[in-house]
């Protein structure tokens, strides 16, 4: 009787039994080579990132408080000089904006697809957004860099 490790728990058991007696994960043992048999990449199943959620979540946060307070700025003047202001500062803004916005969408679809190109396409303009307004990177640093770690964390499937 040999010994095999599980590959979902890491704990050791018979190679005569059909599935890990810790997690129950279904093992079959490949008694010609000698090694245990891994599961094709479907049928693993792949945990959500949390680098990723969060990374999400604090990305349509941002969206939200931009959308209120760009939105407000533009109308809240006084005079038309003030209205005028506002509208070049929300054009200044506007590429910012947009880069954040389909980065959380690629963030989004990297982490409910669990791909890891959405993730780096995420991070990435995450990266992107932060450039176009530098007064700005302190909202898209932390997204900037969960996105990274997301995506180095996410499987190589």
């Amino acid at each position: 009787m040999a010994m095999i490790t599980c590959k979902e728990c890491g704990k050791e058991f018979s190679d005569k039994a059909d599935k890990c007696p810790n997690c129950a994960a279904p093992i079959e043992y490949s008694r010609e080579f000698g090694v245990p048999y891994e599961a094709p990449p479907s049928l693993i199943k792949k945990k959500l990132s949390i680098c990723l959620l969060i990374s999400l979540i604090v990305g349509v946060l941002y969206l939200i408080y931009s959308v209120f307070y760009w939105s407000g700025a533009a109308s809240s003047g006084s005079d038309a000089y003030e209205q005028i202001g506002a509208g070049i500062a929300t054009a200044l803004v506007m590429p910012h904006l947009i880069a954040t916005f389909i980065a959380v969408i690629f963030n989004a679809l990297g982490l409910i697809m669990k791909k890891r190109g959405f993730a780096l396409a995420g991070a990435i303009l995450y990266s992107v957004a932060m450039v176009l307004f530098p007064m700005y990177f302190m909202f898209v640093i932390i997204e900037v860099i969960l996105s990274f770690i997301g995506y180095a964390r996410t499987p190589k499937y």
